[in-house]
């Protein structure tokens, strides 16, 4: 029997390719950990994100390679070490490897659903992730993720609420239930400054932001006090949510702020008969992503179990994480996943993920 060495292992393992990178496996430096013992090999494959969409065939394939080299097990154990995007963040204290900001140009679009549930496929998936509400005038993120009050503050720090693997920090646990914020913008940078300087986040691999709706003080305040990965934008199929999600898609150009993508939410609804009925008409939001020439990440179908989960603060992807609605909402979180690192990698930090 052929000894199987490291250098045939590794030799290998050069021919399997990431898919999103286009490069192979040894030459991204993403096999660690080679143990042979015989006919047996162990080693990791360190991924770039955990809700990295096409592990299962990154795991199948390596499996394959090595085994055709005479190994008889073949044990592979799938890692992530998630890349930082570059971008010196001095307001913030804490290790934030990606800020995703959300973003639409009108409320009512599922901005915070998308926000909510994006935030904890990434932790499910095994991600360090924060959560941001930075709807000063109206946050519902604690609502929506269960979580009704925060930790007392430690040492001139604010402690974050957690739920599901989800740090959170929102206006909503500093004021009284009901109590209307009248603020002007200098009050309102305050405060957006100060969910960023006196909070502790700790490490984290993706701070994801819940914009209020709008062009207005806060999505500006935000972009200009903290570097962002990017921005997804949400929006409905109809022409008029095109039409004020374009206005933020703009206004997010104007800052330079990279377009990570657009999100259709409630793109149809399924009948009992399987048929679909476009509610609130039909691709509008991949037809604004063309337009724009940024990625299109995918349609949310209506479904009521998203708005009983908002209400009831369990997230559809963990209430109901095999309905089609949650099964979007993954997929659209693996692939910002995806598009954040293969950007983070692309050999300069600071080329956009799609600066139009």
């Amino acid at each position: 029997m052929t000894q199987i060495t490291r250098d045939a292992v590794l030799a290998a393992l050069s021919k399997v390719q990431d898919p999103d990178l286009h490069q192979d496996l040894v030459t991204l430096g993403m096999v660690r950990d080679i143990k042979i013992e015989g006919d047996s090999v162990d080693f990791t494959v360190m991924l770039t994100t955990p809700a990295c969409p096409l592990k299962g065939k990154i795991e199948k394939e390596s499996r394959e390679a090595v085994e055709a080299i005479g190994a008889k097990t073949v044990r592979v154990k799938l890692d992530s070490d998630v890349p930082h995007d570059g971008r010196m963040r001095g307001i913030v204290t804490a290790p934030i490897r990606n800020a995703i900001a959300v973003a639409s140009g009108k409320g009512g679009v599922g901005k915070s659903t998308v926000s909510v549930n994006l935030a904890v496929s990434l932790a499910k998936s095994g991600a360090r992730v924060g959560l941001m509400d930075a709807d000063i005038y109206g946050p519902n993120i604690p609502t929506m993720m269960g979580v009704p009050r925060m930790p007392a503050p430690r040492e001139d720090k604010l402690i974050p609420a957690e739920n599901y693997g989800v740090k959170m920090m929102s206006m909503a646990f500093l004021t009284k239930p009901g109590q209307p914020l009248i603020w002007r913008g200098p009050m309102l940078n305050s405060a957006i400054r100060q969910f960023l300087s006196d909070v502790e986040w700790g490490e984290l691999d993706y701070l994801i932001i819940d914009l209020p709706p709008g062009t207005g003080d806060a999505p500006l305040s935000l972009a200009q006090a903290l570097p962002l990965t990017g921005v997804v934008i949400v929006t409905m199929p109809q022409a008029v949510s095109i039409e004020d999600a374009s206005r933020g898609l703009e206004m997010m150009k104007q800052l330079e702020v990279p377009i990570i993508g657009v999100v259709e939410n409630m793109s149809y609804l399924t009948l009992p008969d399987g048929s679909k009925m476009d509610v609130f008409g039909e691709g509008g939001g991949e037809a604004m992503a063309k337009h724009y020439d940024v990625p299109f990440l995918g349609g949310i179908p209506m479904n009521p179990t998203v708005r009983i989960g908002g209400d009831s603060g369990k997230p559809i992807v963990i209430s109901d994480p095999q309905s089609d609605a949650a099964k979007a909402l993954i997929a659209v979180a693996e692939a910002v996943a995806a598009k954040v690192s293969i950007a983070a990698l692309s050999g300069d930090s600071s080329v956009p993920i799609s600066i139009i």
